[in-house]
């Protein structure tokens, strides 16, 4: 098993499925030093804005588990699916459809990246996945990250999130949709405007998931 340093900032350049990326492109990674960052400048919010704010950051703590098929989109890395389970907080497992093999499982404290092509895993701390904020056990909108900007459309909602003191990095943009409030879709936006879209369908919450699901995976030799 490979063990890599990686800041959220090098994770965001080759963001993947739910932010999360593909195995080989984190091998050629090493610990780089980290210049100082700009701050993220929060987005001029109106009252009604902040109680919308408030409504879905409850719902999203009030996601406790949760399945899902999934379809990834980037312009360079084509279109993949697969599907998502999450555990909060800290769990997840991403298993993609042929033709990509790849498997990726959080234990609450590493990513682990499985590529059985290759029989080879590699791994990065949760906590430099760009979208680590959403497997907190108390999640925030506010604190560590800042919202940039929030959108409101009849019956749907879209903000923009950055890292508070690292908003160089790029940022992460949910899609919910109201009436009643749910999670739809996320896009990872790198320093380059590089988008990786990952859309949500027959999501299934509040479901009871196997342990067994965020396993480590091993490999056969």
């Amino acid at each position: 098993m490979n063990d890599f340093t990686v800041s959220r900032r090098h994770l965001m350049t080759m963001a993947g499925s739910l932010a999360l990326l593909a195995a080989p492109l984190l091998v050629a990674l090493g610990p780089l030093a980290r210049p100082a960052f700009a701050r993220a400048v929060p987005a001029n919010l109106t009252p009604q804005d902040e109680t919308d704010l408030k409504r879905i950051q409850d719902y999203l703590n009030g996601i406790t588990t949760m399945k899902a098929k999934f379809q990834q989109y980037s312009e360079k890395g084509g279109i993949a699916f697969g599907t998502i389970y999450l555990k909060r907080p800290g769990y997840i497992r991403i298993e993609y459809e042929p033709p990509s093999p790849m498997l990726i499982v959080s234990d609450s404290v590493s990513l682990h990246y499985y590529d059985p092509e290759l029989d080879q895993i590699n791994r990065v701390p949760v906590s430099a996945s760009p979208l680590w904020f959403l497997l907190k056990d108390n999640i925030e909108l506010g604190g560590d990250v800042t919202v940039t900007a929030f959108q409101r459309s009849p019956a749907a909602f879209e903000i923009s999130i950055r890292q508070t003191d690292d908003a160089d990095e790029g940022k992460v943009i949910l899609e919910l949709g109201d009436r009643p409030l749910e999670l739809r879709q996320w896009i990872v936006v790198d320093q380059k405007s590089e988008e990786v879209r990952v859309g949500l369908f027959e999501a299934q919450f509040g479901v009871e998931l196997d342990s067994e699901l965020f396993r480590v995976p091993k490999k056969k030799s």
